[in-house]
């Protein structure tokens, strides 16, 4: 063979090999930007319920969401939480609604509207707390462990975040359990695009959870919960 026929052959050969360096590189790159979501996934097996299935807490905590247009009643998404929650409370499984959420957001107050919403759903005034300092999943979690006291809770919110949740409330010292909220409206489209914004939003709950960020605004105890289940 001559060498000019060796030089036509020899890049054929090697662009097989390239290509699997490529593709086993990008492989690689892929399982470690999936590790958080994996892990915030498989930390929640065994923590994830449907309501009709839900165990029993004192406290179901309900994260916040964007309210309506009108900045007076909840978005479908957060409706559907609320509702799950009532159902909770009317079930017997749960006592106390922690509705955690910004209490100063773009769409709203949060907790105030989650709070009226409640009580218009039968829910007990005395038996709901409001924490506005909800700022993020991470900040609930850790703020119903730290100002309120909370140990044992449920917590609801939609399936495509409810493993992120679970896992973060559990790696902050809460026996948390998820119940999967109703998502009445919610499309197929809809679904994917908030699954998509969760995959790459548990690898900011990963680093969080990793550097033991406090939460945004710290509070002193605060005894609402106590005294909302004694009321």
């Amino acid at each position: 063979m001559t060498e000019a026929e060796s030089s036509a052959v020899a890049p054929t050969r090697r662009w097989p090999r390239r290509v699997r360096r490529l593709a086993g590189s990008g492989l690689v790159l892929l399982v470690l930007a999936s590790t958080p979501w994996l892990w915030t996934t498989l930390s929640a097996r065994g923590h994830v319920y449907a309501a009709a299935d839900a165990p029993s807490a004192d406290v179901v905590i309900v994260l916040g969401t964007e309210v309506a247009d009108d900045r007076q009643r909840p978005g479908d998404r957060l409706a559907g939480r609320l509702d799950t929650a009532a159902e909770l409370v009317a079930g017997g499984r749960a006592t106390v609604v922690l509705v955690s959420g910004d209490g100063g957001g773009a769409s709203g107050d949060e907790p105030a509207v989650m709070t009226t919403y409640l009580a218009e759903r039968g829910v007990d005034r005395r038996r709901v707390v409001a924490d506005p300092f909800g700022l993020d999943t991470y900040d609930s979690c850790a703020r119903a462990r730290e100002v309120y006291g909370v140990e044992r809770a449920l917590i609801v919110t939609q399936s495509y975040h409810l493993s992120r949740a679970v896992t973060l409330c559990r790696h902050l010292g809460l026996d948390v359990d998820g119940v999967t909220a109703r998502c009445d409206g919610c499309g197929a489209a809809l679904l994917a695009e908030k699954s998509i914004r969760d995959y790459f939003a548990s690898g900011k709950a990963a680093w969080d959870a990793g550097r033991g960020r406090p939460p945004a605004v710290r509070s002193p105890a605060d005894p609402a919960i106590q005294n909302a289940l004694r009321g």
